[in-house]
This record gives structure tokens, sequence and C-alpha cells, in this order.
């Protein structure tokens, strides 16, 4: 065999290999680590047993169905969030369908506004069980309206609530972590905490300083091993995020949440979560396309990616005034 024809074979491989992962990366829900480990990484079933899992925001949405599948893998769950008959549904859910028994679920009624509750609901955690192992920052609010007609009180409620409520709750927790030198901090974060959001503006500004803030918090608790920041990022997911979401005002919702059943389904969303949390990623992004190519254009190639977010945004914003979301 000539070296011309063997160069040409390995070339037509070459081509067939990236053919076949480009064909993979457009059927892909999540970013090339999380998938990597989703594959050949280690199973949820296997890490994430026994331990004590804290998740707010558990009475709807994301967190609700997180604890449904974490109630399945044998862990102690503690239930947050404000609506105490809402947590009191999902526990007799979780005693019916899964493996726990009455007192391996804690309810705990939390409101991440108030947070001078927070250090006593900390205390009321550890009383119960004994330890924090991983504590779920799932509680928050999204937003739709534009920036214009937007009043300054609905940007601080989403700051107060999305960020430094989250930020609170997390310094309450810190010291026991450090204590024990081990744990795991996960943040539920979106896709706006990376790519620009038109009519969103509040919510990705609570969502970038959410990012910022644990970034910095990883790198302060280099010393710390153990102690690992997960920042989960996803994209459009079928739940109540835009029924609850804020409008123009504090005290008004959006009135058309539209049509959801395009967005991913909050199974397959939290149980990459729980794949990213077993395998303690840093960093993951959970999306169906074009969602993912666009996280992956705004962080590689930013200037395409904001065309080609205007474009998108200009159609979301006609879509919305036209009473659609």
């Amino acid at each position: 065999m000539s070296w011309e024809l063997l160069l040409w074979l390995l070339a037509l491989c070459a081509l067939f290999l990236l053919l076949v992962q480009l064909l993979r990366f457009l059927r892909a829900d999540g970013d090339l680590s999380l998938l990597w480990a989703e594959w050949q990484g280690r199973r949820p079933e296997w890490e994430l047993t026994d331990m004590v899992v804290w998740v707010t925001g558990a009475s709807s949405g994301i967190g609700e169905e997180l604890v449904y599948q974490l109630s399945k893998l044998g862990v102690s769950l503690v239930l947050s969030a404000r609506r105490v008959h809402e947590l009191e549904r999902v526990k007799r859910k979780c005693l019916e369908n899964g493996n726990l028994k009455g007192k391996d679920i804690l309810i705990l009624p939390l409101d991440l506004t108030d947070r001078s509750s927070h250090e006593a609901a900390t205390k009321a955690v550890l009383q119960e069980f004994g330890r924090i192992d991983i504590l779920v920052n799932n509680g928050g609010r999204s937003q739709r309206s534009l920036i214009v007609d937007t009043n300054l009180d609905v940007f601080k409620e989403l700051i107060e609530l999305n960020y430094l409520g989250t930020v609170s709750l997390t310094k309450c927790v810190l010291p026991h972590m450090i204590e024990r030198k081990q744990g795991k901090i996960v943040i539920v974060n979106s896709i706006a905490g990376i790519v620009s959001v038109p009519l969103s503006s509040g919510y990705c500004a609570s969502k970038y300083a959410l990012r910022g803030f644990f970034n910095c918090l990883r790198s302060e608790l280099n010393k710390y091993p153990g102690i690992i920041i997960s920042n989960i990022c996803p994209g459009p997911v079928q739940s109540n995020i835009i029924k609850n979401a804020l409008a123009e005002e504090v005290k008004k919702t959006v009135a058309n949440v539209g049509e959801q059943s395009h967005k991913m389904a909050t199974s397959r969303c939290v149980r990459l979560m729980l794949i990213a949390m077993a395998n303690d990623l840093k960093e993951v992004w959970i999306a169906e396309q074009p969602f993912l190519l666009v996280t992956y254009l705004w962080q590689y190639m930013p200037t395409l990616a904001t065309w080609i977010t205007n474009k998108l945004g200009t159609k979301r914003i006609s879509n919305f005034q036209s009473g659609m979301v």
C-alpha cells in the first residue's frame, strides 16, 4: 500500500469520526464533560446513598423531581420551601414511591428572603440528622418583562431571593462542611447565567451573580478538596418556573405561560444533575438543541452568539408582546 493511499484512508477515517461526533452533538442534551460522565463515570446509585441532602425549592419543578429521584437512592432528605402543604404532598409521594421511611424526611419550611431564619434552620437540620452532606440551592424565581417596563422592586426581589437568599443559606451551612472537610454545595443556576436572555434581565443578573460568587468560593476552598461546588446550568425545562415568574411589578405574574412541551423533560434534567453530583463536576450545562449550541457559542464565539441571540430575542419579544411566552 502506497503512502498516498494510506494518508487518504486516514483522512477518510478522521472525517468519518468527525461526522459521528457532530451527529452526537446535534442530539446532545448536556455538555461534553457531563455526557462523558454519564457514559463512563460514577453512578448516582453508587455515590449518593446514605447521604443527608437538603433541597430548597422542593415543592415544585426541578426541586420536586430531584427529591423524588433522590428518595429512591436511600438518602435522608430535608425538604424546604415556603408552602408547607405542598411539602407535605411531596413527602407523601416520596414515601409511596421511594425507599424511605417517615423518619428519613424532614419538612423544614423556609423563606430564602428571611435571612435571619437561615441559621436556625441549619441548626434544625443538624439536630435532626447530625450532618449535611449535600446542600442543593434550588429555590428561586424567574422573570418575564422588558427592562423599560419593569419596576426596580422586581430587580431587588430577584436579587434578594435568587442571589442573597442562596448566599446566606450557603454561608450558614459552610462552617459545618469546613469542620468536616467534606460536603457538596449544588447551585441550580441556569443557562441564563451564561447567556443573556431578553425579557429576563433581573433573573439573568441574579444567576450571573451566583456563578461569580460560587466560582470565587471554590477558589477560596482550595485547601478543602473534599468540599465540592457544583454549578448546574439547565436550559428550558418543563416546570412551573414561567407560571411563577415575576412580571413588571412584584405582585404581578405572567398571565400566559404558553406551550411547554418543547422543553426538556424535568426527569431527564434531574437525572443529569444527579450524574453531575455523583461525579463532582464543577459546572455543567443541561439543555437540548439549539440552546446547548448557543451556550457553546456564547462561551467560545461571543460575537456570533450575540448575533444569534439578538435574532432569537427579537422573535421572543414579539411573541411576548403578542401574549405568547
